[in-house]
């Protein structure tokens, strides 16, 4: 099931068996998964930060630095905020679970590892994760699909390409839809307060995203500025 998006799709796997790092990094790999792997937790937090990953596995008995305090860590690195962490081990007790939510894990798969378990799981984590960002990348408002992505508005299945500032314009509109919206209160939000721009601005602007996207969604609201809005 691998495809483009998967393959940067990078996992970091912490163990200090080398050939369950192995046996995890064979699997995985041949999902089409970009993998990383250590035996040593503070070369791996090390990398984890240059590298952001987007999945983390964990052993929670290791030498040195255990991977409880090793999650811990990873968790106040910012570039790992958005990552999934998993604590793979063979300790199964209440408290060892608590300890390793409360350090910040995702999730906790007890050994020994069914391979093919593992990777449907991580399969669907892949998924969903998929899915949140693709949602995210897109903004839909009364018909009208902005892709942030791509810097794309798409009208009845039409794409027509924005640039930056009328990309911007439309996104603070979309976002604030059904709200009349002044033209100091756009130029502060899409400009900036400390950029010298004029008021007209907004109105050419305006002007060029209704030639891509039509008049069906932006109304005028005379003497004040305008609102995104359905008044086809």
């Amino acid at each position: 099931m691998s495809d483009s998006i998967q393959r940067e799709y990078k996992i970091l796997l912490v163990d200090d068996e080398e050939d369950i790092l192995d046996m995890l990094a064979y699997n995985l790999s041949n999902e089409g998964y970009k993998v990383k792997c250590f035996t040593d937790p503070e070369r791996a937090l090390a990398f984890s930060s240059r590298w952001a990953p987007q999945l983390v596995m964990l052993d929670i008995m290791m030498p040195g630095t255990d991977g409880i305090t090793l999650c811990k860590k990873m968790r106040e690195i910012p570039e790992l905020d958005e990552t999934v962490i998993i604590f793979l081990t063979a300790r199964s007790e209440e408290y060892t679970q608590i300890a390793a939510f409360e350090s910040g894990a995702d999730a906790f798969i007890s050994k020994p590892i069914r391979p093919r378990a593992l990777i449907s799981r991580i399969n669907a984590i892949y998924q969903r994760k998929k899915k949140k960002h693709h949602d995210q990348a897109l903004l839909k408002v009364y018909g009208l699909t902005l892709d942030r992505a791509n810097y794309q508005v798409i009208v009845a299945g039409q794409k027509y390409n924005l640039a930056k500032k009328e990309f911007d314009l439309l996104n603070y509109l979309m976002k604030n839809n059904d709200r009349v919206l002044s033209r100091e209160e756009i130029l502060a939000n899409v400009w900036g307060s400390n950029v010298l721009v004029s008021p007209r601005t907004v109105d050419v602007h305006i002007r060029k995203i209704r030639e891509k996207i039509g008049n069906s969604y932006i109304q005028t609201v005379k003497s004040v500025g305008y609102k995104f809005t359905s008044i086809s």
